[in-house]
């Protein structure tokens, strides 16, 4: 039995682990904001939809694991700034497609190569292949347990 409570390590490496998330965030905005002016989000919806092509809303939200909400406020910033183009009823939105424009296209080409560079070098560039490998099987296996934890299903 567990306690209610995380050990004085776990809380520890918890911490830290949140510290390093909002830390790695903020570098990347203010990346993407300096050399593109692209928010993060921006990013992301631009890289999914550049990796897999035009897909509905809903699923682009499931790629993104987005509310709903949060999902259609992003896209009506981007659509106004030509980032991205939506195909369908408006007030439909199991059917309307979203798909990036050359103007998207251009955007993300000018993002990726900074973007990289300072996930690279902040993250993987410190790391040995045995501390690789093993940050890859941590981000595994907690990705496996929220895909099939039961609060993920509600």
């Amino acid at each position: 039995m567990y306690s209610v409570w995380l050990t004085n390590e776990q809380q520890r490496v918890w911490r830290r682990y949140l510290a390093m998330v909002s830390q790695l965030q903020g570098a990347m905005h203010r990346q993407l904001q300096q050399d593109c002016e692209l928010s993060l989000a921006d990013y992301d919806v631009l890289v999914a939809l550049s990796e897999r092509g035009p897909m509905r809303i809903g699923e682009l939200g499931e790629a993104l694991a987005w509310e709903q909400s949060r999902l259609s406020h992003q896209l009506r910033r981007m659509r106004g700034r030509g980032l991205i183009d939506r195909h369908g009823r408006d007030d439909d939105r199991r059917s309307a497609i979203v798909e990036i424009t050359d103007g998207g296209r251009q955007a993300i080409a000018t993002a990726a190569p900074g973007h990289v560079e300072l996930v690279r070098s902040t993250v993987f560039d410190g790391l040995s292949p045995t501390q690789l490998a093993a940050f890859g099987s941590v981000v595994d296996t907690v990705l496996e347990r929220l895909a099939t934890s039961p609060s993920r299903r509600t």
